[in-house]
């Protein structure tokens, strides 16, 4: 698939060309619009089990759209729920955790797995993490833009779990307290990861769990 990005990056819109016969994998409600003469075929991908383990611990929904082009070809859009960014990731022979809610689509060659791990554990809001690995392009999303940051070998970097969107599978991952028990638990920031390069970070500029600490106080309350 060949994907163009636009009106990045606040409300951003993945234009996909798809050659001849060719078929990619996108998260359910993913579509906003495609040529006519397109197919879909809506199913568990990997069976039931895998589905269930992918929904429950990836963040992925459990029911997957695999969209197939014409003889002639296709374009199809793709965006996500909350308004942000996008980016693709090439994948060959490689391995990149992406965070729950955060994948949208991929070629065929991509795998798409949720495991549990010592990075699943550390570095995202619990075990949500979905590994994606094979051969094939990825394209995730974020709420807010996309700060992407490469890691030489050994060099640390500091990242509060609810701002990564992905990252290598080659990056370590440890989770820490921000500084002292006073900073940890009156800073806002509470315990953050420290990842250890080589590898690269996708980051996004807002978080969704900040979004909602900020809603609820706001919500009408029943009398």
């Amino acid at each position: 698939m060949n994907v163009e990005i636009i009106h990045r990056p606040s409300y951003s819109l993945a234009l996909v060309n798809l050659a001849p016969n060719e078929k990619i994998r996108a998260d359910s409600g993913a579509m906003v619009s495609m040529t006519d003469g397109i197919t879909i075929e809506t199913k568990a991908a990997g069976g039931f089990l895998k589905s269930l383990t992918r929904s429950a611990l990836g963040g992925e929904s459990f029911f997957q759209n695999f969209f197939m082009a014409p003889p002639q070809g296709g374009e199809i859009t793709l965006a996500p729920d909350l308004p942000g960014d996008m980016v693709v990731i090439e994948l060959s022979n490689r391995t990149v955790m992406v965070q729950a809610g955060s994948y949208l689509a991929s070629e065929i060659g991509v795998e798409l797995n949720a495991k549990l791990s010592k990075k699943a554990f550390l570095s995202a809001e619990g075990i949500s993490i979905l590994e994606a690995s094979g051969n094939g392009k990825v394209l995730v999303s974020s709420y807010g833009a996309i700060y992407d940051r490469q890691l030489s070998s050994g060099e640390k970097y500091i990242v509060d779990s609810s701002h990564l969107v992905a990252f290598d599978g080659t990056v370590d991952m440890q989770i820490r307290a921000v500084g002292g028990l006073k900073s940890t638990l009156l800073s806002g920031e509470g315990l953050v990861v420290q990842a250890t390069g080589p590898g690269k970070l996708w980051i996004q500029t807002r978080s969704p769990s900040a979004l909602i600490n900020w809603i609820i106080p706001h919500l009408p309350k029943k009398d």
